[in-house]
């Protein structure tokens, strides 16, 4: 049985391969149109259709998004000067919750332009939109500007509110919906020149950084103070332990911190106003630990009792607020569920150490407090039978 699920599963893959590239070229439109080339997009099930005049330098386009339900948008666009979301010139269908499809063009000016109705940076003679069996399906006639046939493109679906296109998913797929296309020679690739791609790079590294240091480093760094330094032999051992450990992860949160700044400089009119401040805080709290160490009083200072609830209350603040944001951030991120559950993994994991360790600390404590108290009447022994 187990030696025979390799070649059928590769079978079943072939198969559902083959009926989707079928499904892209056998399709069917209600209006019986026809077009001489079709591609399924990579990402979102989405399909282009089209057919170049070259004469007239137009192309007729029949953009299909699968899967759609009422009261959602899709968008398929092309970016003249340049790549990406921002300049793309759009053809939006909107989808009402009574399954009403109002077609429009958009010009993208920003990330948060909401994709209201306005016209383009070249002709649209004719565009319309419907709803069949679940798939919206944009028609188009587009004047290509400049006498060219190569531009980058852009799709897109996500959710309508009150009336209005509102903002898609951030997950992997909707952060990686580019590519380029020819009309002319029908060559299409992914990814357009790469754009997408850089920016979930770097979102993927913020989030990286971000939970490495903040996230574990931090936390396993104050229980290195906590639970070394009970053994006389760890001392000072445990300290060195302790501070390299909070800077390297101090560092390496800053370098996701300046990462997550980069993002946004680069994401205008995206906005995860928590996620920010609590970013922002820890930096600060953590710019204060830094100089707190290099004002430690020595253990004799008067002013060490007060220094230590500073350094300790702050401590714990971090680990707090790290852990609360490292879910924020996979939240935004919405990458696949393995990545938040293996970061739970190791909350847990670390959990169970806490307490063990905590619970053996205490057992060491009190027993020496029991031997140090009976040498204490041992002692009063003596002087008494002196």
């Amino acid at each position: 049985m187990g030696k025979s699920f390799h070649p059928i599963f590769c079978i079943l893959i072939a198969i559902l391969t083959t009926s989707y590239a079928q499904d892209c070229n056998t399709y069917t439109f209600s209006n019986n149109n026809v077009y001489a080339t079709c591609v399924s997009l990579p990402v979102l099930n989405s399909q282009l259709h089209w057919n170049y005049h070259r004469t007239n330098a137009t192309v007729d386009v029949a953009y299909r998004q699968t899967g759609v339900s009422t009261s959602q948008w899709a968008a398929w666009a092309l970016n003249v000067d340049g790549s990406g979301m921002v300049g793309a010139q759009a053809l939006v269908a909107l989808i009402s919750s009574n399954g009403s499809v109002q077609a429009y063009t958009s010009s993208v000016t920003g990330y948060a332009t909401g994709l209201q109705p306005s016209g383009l940076s070249f002709g649209v003679p004719r565009i319309t939109a419907e709803m069949v069996n679940g798939d919206v399906v944009i028609y188009a006639t587009l004047v290509l500007p400049g006498g060219r046939t190569s531009f980058n493109q852009v799709w897109q679906v996500g959710p309508v509110d009150g009336g209005s296109p509102a903002a898609h998913r951030m997950g992997s797929d909707n952060a990686n919906l580019l590519g380029r296309v020819d009309f002319s020679t029908g060559e299409t690739s992914a990814d357009g020149g790469n754009v997408g791609g850089s920016r979930q790079r770097r979102r993927n590294t913020h989030g990286v950084l971000n939970a490495v240091s903040w996230g574990v480093m931090m936390p396993m760094g104050a229980m290195a103070a906590r639970y070394l330094k009970v053994f006389k032999s760890a001392n000072p051992a445990w300290f060195y332990i302790h501070v390299t450990c909070q800077a390297s992860a101090y560092i390496v949160g800053v370098a996701g911190w300046a990462t997550g700044l980069k993002l946004g400089s680069d994401s205008v009119g995206i906005e995860y106003n928590t996620h920010r401040n609590i970013g922002i805080a820890l930096f600060a709290l953590g710019t204060l630990q830094a100089f707190a160490l290099l004002l430690r009083p020595k253990p004799e200072n008067k002013y060490r009792f007060y220094w230590n609830i500073y350094h300790h209350a702050t401590g714990y603040t971090v680990i707090i607020l790290s852990i609360v944001n490292v879910f924020k951030g996979l939240d935004i991120l919405d990458p696949e569920k393995k990545w938040k559950k293996a970061y739970i993994g190791i909350l847990i994991s670390l959990g169970v150490e806490t307490l063990i360790f905590e619970a053996y600390t205490w057992f060491v404590v009190l027993k020496r407090k029991q031997d140090d108290d009976k040498s204490g009447q041992v002692s009063n022994g003596y002087t008494q039978s002196a």
